[in-house]
């Protein structure tokens, strides 16, 4: 039984008298424990696709069912729920908040739960010791190089422990070191159960997981 199906998604923009497709009639069933690449040239429908996924946009057709809920029918808040409860994201440009220090960053998705303040302190402090940040910990995204606010965008997608890690080319800027670090870490959440989904261009990258989604203009290829 799939936790993720798309059945007949599609997405494209109105450019006057002209209609550009984004994603045609993607239909992908996704396991619960699945390592999954999503991979295709640039432009190809990756990012819109994994951002489809996680639900930060809603302007397209089809059906999205997730553990059996009809997300293509719930309302904004009601998909900002089961976002909470089942969705860790790393995204490319960070999207950390400004206003908020590194710790307060990390501890943004623990506050979504029902954690006491001591336990999601003592969690905060274990993620910034596992990726070597805890000098940074009361810095403010804007004093941070961006291999370190992806080192921090990775650690705040992965400290609620979610279900389900999405990706979008997570270690694109990170030393090789650190990205191999980093896909490591992936592959010990997903060898307990976590369902990974990561965009990339990199086939080391893709050797971690069990398989390749490939998608050209917008099209399925290999699912």
């Amino acid at each position: 039984m799939p936790i993720i199906k798309l059945v007949n998604a599609e997405k494209f923009y109105d450019n006057g008298p002209n209609r550009t497709w984004v994603l045609r009639r993607v239909n992908i069933d996704i396991a619960e424990g699945e390592f999954i690449s999503i991979m295709g040239p640039s432009g190809a429908g990756k990012s819109t696709l994994l951002h489809l996924l996680g639900m930060h946009d809603m302007s397209w057709s089809g059906e999205y069912w997730l553990y059996d809920q009809p997300i293509h029918k719930l309302n904004k808040k009601d998909r900002s729920e089961m976002y909470k409860k089942y969705f860790g994201f790393v995204f490319q440009s960070y999207h950390l908040l400004d206003s908020l220090t590194v710790y307060e960053n990390l501890d943004i998705p623990l506050s979504y739960r029902n954690i006491r303040k001591s336990e999601r302190d003592s969690i905060v402090c274990d993620a910034l010791d596992k990726f070597n940040i805890v000098g940074k910990k009361d810095l403010f995204p804007n004093q941070l190089s961006g291999g370190q606010q992806q080192l921090v965008g990775i650690a705040r997608a992965m400290i609620a422990r979610p279900k389900i890690i999405l990706a979008d080319e997570p270690t694109g800027n990170l030393h090789s070191s650190q990205g191999k670090e980093i896909m490591e870490m992936f592959k010990k959440l997903n060898d307990t159960g976590t369902t990974i989904i990561q965009v990339t261009h990199s086939e080391t990258n893709a050797s971690y997981g069990n398989r390749v989604i490939k998608i050209a203009d917008g099209w399925i290829e290999t699912a």
